[in-house]
């Protein structure tokens, strides 16, 4: 039988060089590496998938759950296989589990990964594909033709979902969305193009039409004296160069904005090993007077050394924190990111407000901000300003 195609998912670059060593010892001649989810997913869909995935599931709080959940819904991976030096209890329940995140669990390995286990997780795996089926073809990325002629032709629109004072219900902001409003397939989710953006080195390009869309639309809302404030996604491999600091230095100063209208978004997991040049780009980001915000805090890797070193001013707490407040973890989890915050002199925006009962559970706790579908949907520039005018904001 061939040998598997594998992908090491860790971000400790000695353990994966490790890793990939010992696989080609054994004869794998197909290995993939990624330091993070993000990374592995394009990995993925640029090589058509592979049968196992050698996942750190605590390697610095690098979470693989939700990549490896995505990565079975699309065909892209057989089975998993755990090499982390675990806590017993944790190592226990792995070790009864057939499946993780829908994939075939194939064992976990204790750190450090000896030759002799690894040989073991390849057998596990060709026991059970005594009958291999052939994988399903993942969803096709865009063509970067495609991708270039959409941004050529402004198919990539913002699109903008309201932040409340959750007491109040007054809005004090939105967050700015990507949308491709594909002519053929209609209008598509980040999930369906972002991968190609990313690895086609076009993710400036697509935010430079965005930011412009979004200080267009606060002109229009300048002119009715409604004043408001946006978030922008960034990932931190953008603000390795200065030069798009100084296109938004640039933007602001054309549309005749400050600083403190806007507000950047940096997802936990990218600011990992956050290199000199990135933290002087957050730094000069702050100096324009613009906010910085960590976002889907507590997913990935939460560190105080991160919040007391870099400038950020906001945390945004992801939204699957907030569907049980009944549970006490979550709400133990909700009111110590709250006092956090407050110590650090920071605002928490809470994400994911998807009902009545979360939004008083949540105003119970005393959170402030929030978004989320039960308070408004993401809709167009156009229809942000017919809702604002609608509800008397």
């Amino acid at each position: 039988m061939a040998f598997p195609r594998v992908l090491v998912l860790d971000n400790r670059v000695f353990a994966r060089r490790v890793l990939v060593q010992m696989l080609r010892r054994l004869g794998v001649r197909h290995v993939l590496q990624a330091s993070d989810p993000e990374q592995a997913l394009v990995q993925l869909h640029l090589q058509g998938g592979v049968d196992i995935v050698l996942c750190a599931l605590t390697s610095r709080g690098l979470d693989c759950l939700d990549f490896l959940a995505n990565a079975h819904r699309d065909g892209m991976v057989r089975a998993v296989a755990v090499c982390s030096e675990l806590q017993p209890q944790l190592h226990r329940a792995l070790g009864h589990m057939a499946s993780l995140a829908g994939l075939h669990l194939l064992g976990v390995m204790r750190e450090p990964i000896q030759l002799r286990s690894l040989q073991r997780i390849l057998h596990r795996y060709r026991l059970t594909q005594a009958r291999p089926v052939p994988l399903p073809p993942p969803p096709a990325l865009p063509s970067e033709d495609e991708v270039r002629r959409g941004l050529a032709l402004g198919e990539f629109r913002a699109w903008f979902q309201p932040q409340f004072q959750l007491c109040s219900g007054d809005v004090v902001g939105a967050e700015a969305l990507v949308r491709w409003e594909h002519p053929a397939r209609g209008v598509l989710l980040p999930g369906d193009f972002l991968a190609a953006v990313l690895a086609y080195d076009l993710i400036d390009q697509m935010f430079k039409q965005l930011l412009e869309q979004g200080l267009s639309l606060l002109g229009m809302l300048r002119r009715r004296n409604r004043t408001l404030t946006l978030a922008f996604n960034l990932h931190a491999s953008q603000l390795t160069d200065s030069r798009l600091v100084e296109h938004i230095r640039q933007a602001l100063e054309r549309h005749g904005f400050n600083g403190s209208t806007l507000t950047f978004e940096l997802a936990e997991n990218g600011l990992l090993n956050c290199s000199s040049a990135t933290q002087c780009s957050l730094m000069r980001l702050r100096l324009l007077g613009c906010s910085l915000a960590i976002d889907d805090f507590a997913v990935g890797f939460s560190s105080l050394k991160l919040l007391c070193q870099l400038p950020f001013n906001q945390i945004k707490l992801d939204g699957r924190f907030v569907q049980r407040l009944h549970r006490s973890r979550n709400r133990a989890l909700i009111l110590g990111t709250q006092t956090l915050a407050r110590s650090l002199g920071m605002n928490l925006v809470i994400e994911g407000v998807s009902g009545p009962r979360v939004r008083e559970g949540l105003l119970e706790l005393g959170c402030e901000t929030g978004q989320g579908f039960f308070l408004a949907r993401p809709m167009t520039g156009h229809g942000l300003l017919q809702w604002l005018n609608e509800s008397g904001d």
